[in-house]
């Protein structure tokens, strides 16, 4: 879906308390950004002592993939993360619905070369990304060098739908639900880029266990099955934030990809979030209960 086949906003009594709640987050992300970290680390602090269950998902997923960590500096990484979560809501909310010129005047970018010696060549692009806060606000300041679409989970709420989808439209040149395969397809074929973040337990798509942090956990296969289907580079895109700055940076493709084996592509695209989980790791999604499925006779993962 592009700008212009955006359906009229959803109307009628029953969506304006959704509407409100709306119009208090487009407030919220037109604050001063120094005001929005400031509120934004107390909205951490608040969630790591009320949200008990991610809290505690967050410190499982951080001991099972970081276990040479000692328990001191695995508790401060939950701090850290708790403060990044509540800083990336009001990122969120920025490059949605707020003005992004303040993260531009502090961006750096690695690597635009590669994607531009694979425009050259007529090549659609996976940029493969994960889960970090930084996800939006980054996705948004690329957008500002390359024609980008982007993948993503639509919302229950058809109001909460309609407004990110209108925000992500401002400066996505398309974006495609998780069912939209074939409109995704069209674009990567005539050469398109195309963003998205396969690190999350998908279910009722196709997926297989591949390691993650030496972790089985069950990945969808859509990057694998993308690459066959459209000859795209699968090109892994990280980012992250150092105090004001924004540091964004293209990696070369994955290479050989695809073959013929979709568990060992998938477990190569692990690998490469895992990389970019170890460059920032306070500003992963950590309280997402990413092993919650195991393989069979595997103990669980979580209490």
């Amino acid at each position: 879906m592009n700008r212009s086949e955006l359906p009229p906003p959803p109307r009628g009594p029953r969506h304006w308390p959704v509407w409100l709640g709306v119009g208090l987050c487009m407030a919220l992300a037109r604050l001063p950004w120094g005001l929005q970290r400031w509120l934004g680390a107390g909205v951490g602090w608040l969630a790591l002592h009320l949200l008990r269950d991610r809290r505690e998902a967050a410190r499982a997923n951080i001991a099972l993939c970081m276990p040479e960590l000692d328990d001191a500096t695995r508790e401060s990484l939950l701090r850290e993360n708790f403060r990044d979560v509540g800083i990336g809501l009001f990122e969120f909310a920025r490059a949605w619905w707020g003005d992004a010129t303040p993260m531009r005047r502090s961006v750096e970018i690695e690597g635009l070369d590669i994607l531009q010696t694979l425009q050259a060549e007529g090549r659609g692009v996976l940029l493969v990304s994960g889960h970090f806060m930084t996800l939006e606000m980054c996705g948004r300041l690329m957008c500002d060098h390359v024609t980008l679409a982007g993948m993503y989970r639509k919302h229950r709420s058809p109001v909460m739908e309609w407004a990110v989808l209108r925000g992500r439209l401002g400066y996505a040149c398309a974006m495609f639900g998780n069912s939209d395969t074939r409109a995704a397809i069209r674009h990567l074929k005539r050469g398109g880029f195309l963003w998205y973040a396969p690190d999350q337990d998908m279910r009722g798509k196709d997926t297989v266990f591949a390691p993650f942090f030496g972790v089985p956990a069950a990945t969808i296969t859509a990057t694998h099955q993308f690459a066959r289907m459209t000859g795209c580079a699968v090109v892994p895109f990280f980012h992250r934030r150092e105090n004001d700055r924004y540091l964004l940076r293209i990696g070369q493709p994955l290479a050989p990809f695809p073959t013929d084996d979709a568990v060992a592509d998938t477990g190569m695209v692990n690998a490469a979030i895992e990389s970019m989980v170890r460059q920032a790791p306070s500003q992963y999604l950590w309280l997402h209960r990413r092993f919650k499925r195991q393989p069979e006779g595997a103990p669980p993962r979580y209490r």
